[in-house]
């Protein structure tokens, strides 16, 4: 019991992440059930052929969708951007470079998002696993909890925007929003937020490019770049402060649950 339960474990990650992709390819997956994905025949001489289904094409070919899925249903959109605001406020051009800021949002994102994997691979990943419950029953039972994780995060006035936009009736309540029209919505949330926090971000880091820059031009220094005057300063403000700290603590917290 105990190897088994270790075992479920280790296979929480990609559990997790195959959910999200049944989330995305849940007609193909409905089609496929029952039906063989390779097929080999005979043909004179010895030979064999190999043919696969449509479904398994189809099923295969939507593997290429699921990064985009990935990280537009989970908390990375807001941390990436965030993240690469404060670069370009620091003034540090490429330090971090991209893959340090992605490799961060990542593993970020990992962390926030885990209690929703946990839910999404105890509800309906394991007991389909075990076949205690069929495709269909653990698709509901996986979608909820990441529904409930974006419509935590998704404005009202998003949810309504593309509701109309979809020329459909309004939901009457938050479990009859369609996830088509819930994830363009969450995006848009996530969006908002993002920038939102970039700018608080970028405020005490302005003002010293500003106050640089006077003293500066009041000193007749006009040939030389308040960006390299400024960046000492800044770097040294966000040290002081702890900033690394500050800013990962509040993405994390800034999500609701």
């Amino acid at each position: 019991m105990s190897g088994r339960t270790g075992r479920a474990r280790r296979a929480l990650p990609w559990g997790a992440t195959g959910l999200a992709l049944v989330l995305w390819l849940s007609p193909a997956i409905a089609l496929a059930q029952g039906l063989p994905a390779v097929t080999v025949q005979g043909v004179p001489g010895g030979g064999q052929t190999w043919s696969l289904s449509l479904q398994a094409m189809a099923l295969m070919l939507s593997l290429t969708l699921l990064p985009a899925v990935l990280l537009l249903m989970t908390a990375f959109t807001r941390i990436v951007i965030v993240l690469g605001i404060l670069r370009t406020a620091l003034g540090t051009q490429q330090t971090p470079s991209n893959q340090v800021l992605i490799g961060l949002a990542l593993f970020l994102t990992l962390f926030i998002m885990r209690p929703v994997f946990e839910q999404v691979w105890a509800d309906g990943v394991q007991p389909y696993l075990d076949q205690q419950i069929d495709a269909r029953t653990a698709l509901a039972a996986a979608a909820e909890p990441m529904r409930a994780f974006m419509l935590a995060q998704t404005r009202e006035t998003d949810l309504e925007l593309f509701v109309s936009m979809s020329g459909a009736e309004p939901p009457a309540t938050p479990d009859e929003v369609s996830f088509w029209v819930l994830l363009p919505s969450f995006v848009t949330s996530e969006l908002k937020t993002a920038f939102q926090i970039g700018f608080l971000l970028f405020i005490p880091f302005l003002v010293i490019d500003l106050v640089v820059a006077s003293v500066l031009m009041s000193m007749g220094m006009m040939m030389l770049s308040p960006l390299i005057i400024s960046l000492p300063f800044k770097l040294m403000l966000f040290v002081l402060v702890d900033g690394w700290n500050l800013i990962l603590g509040t993405l994390a917290g800034s999500f609701l649950t």
